[in-house]
């Protein structure tokens, strides 16, 4: 019976997988298509790519792209990491509320975050006699970056001995000294997966973009979305296989690095549990 049960719980998911995963395949298969068709595929080539890089606008788009989500991830994960010592600090009952805050515009809809955005830099512009463009496209992408930090970091520092810092500081050191040489080596494992997370939501948004890009800047979400309402190429599936590509591999190194950390974490224990004993 159990092992009946086993086979369906796997066929189960395979079917979920498949049903998941398919159009994408489909997509990926179709953008090494020789001709136009995206039903009839007549033969493997690199045409749809080439053309791809010859497009001046897609090549902008992809600029914008690579500039904002390099941007967004370095001032967020800044402003991330000082804001959870920040947290970290706080007495609990100020902590928690303010955590949960800041859990807030991850559970949020993006349509609201980018919205309300959207009419803050309409009101701000009105006022200040800017538009929107490629300084509220990055600030945009800084505000939803920053929880996801906040989010990586925390558990590090949780993690960290508070006597550390205390003992650096009476051996000498002055707090930005501690700061460098004892708390950053410390959480620095969350540091680079709250960057790499800020990158990869960053570079994968769409709708918070569309709503705080402005027609100065665009990215390649929103280059995809404009194309698709002319006649559809496989010049966008050659497209979106490079963005796909992109985020699968920065999601495969952010689970590779958690899973390393892991295996330390537990090796660690281990040794620790060996000299004890």
């Amino acid at each position: 019976m159990k092992k009946i049960g086993s086979t369906f719980g796997r066929v189960y998911m395979a079917l979920i997988m498949l049903f998941l995963y398919a159009p994408i395949i489909v997509l990926i298969v179709f953008s090494f298509n020789a001709g136009n068709s995206r039903s009839i595929f007549t033969g493997f080539s690199l045409h749809w790519y080439a053309e791809l890089f010859r497009d001046s606008m897609v090549l902008e788009s992809l600029y914008t792209t690579l500039a904002v989500s390099l941007l967004s991830a370095v001032i967020a994960t800044a402003l991330g990491t000082f804001a959870s010592i920040g947290f970290y600090s706080m007495k609990k009952r100020w902590r928690e509320p303010l955590l949960a805050i800041n859990n807030i515009p991850m559970m949020n809809a993006d349509i609201v975050t980018g919205v309300s955005l959207c009419l803050l830099f309409v009101a701000a512009g009105s006022i200040l006699g800017f538009s929107n463009g490629f300084a509220t496209l990055l600030i945009a992408h800084i505000t939803f970056n920053v929880p996801y930090v906040i989010l990586s970091v925390m558990p590090k520092l949780r993690q960290l001995d508070r006597h550390l810092v205390d003992a650096a500081q009476d051996l000498g050191c002055t707090w930005m000294q501690a700061f460098w040489k004892v708390i950053v080596p410390e959480i620095r494992p969350g540091i680079v997966n709250g960057a790499l997370m800020a990158f990869t939501m960053s570079i994968d948004d769409f709708i918070i973009s569309y709503f705080t890009a402005g027609t100065g800047a665009q990215t390649l979400a929103v280059t995809i979305y404009s194309m698709t309402k002319k006649r559809v190429t496989p010049e966008i599936n050659a497209l979106s296989t490079l963005l796909f590509a992109t985020v699968l591999t920065l999601l495969i190194v952010v689970n590779v690095r958690s899973a390393q950390q892991e295996k330390k974490r537990l090796k660690a224990e281990r040794a620790l549990r060996k000299t004890s004993v």
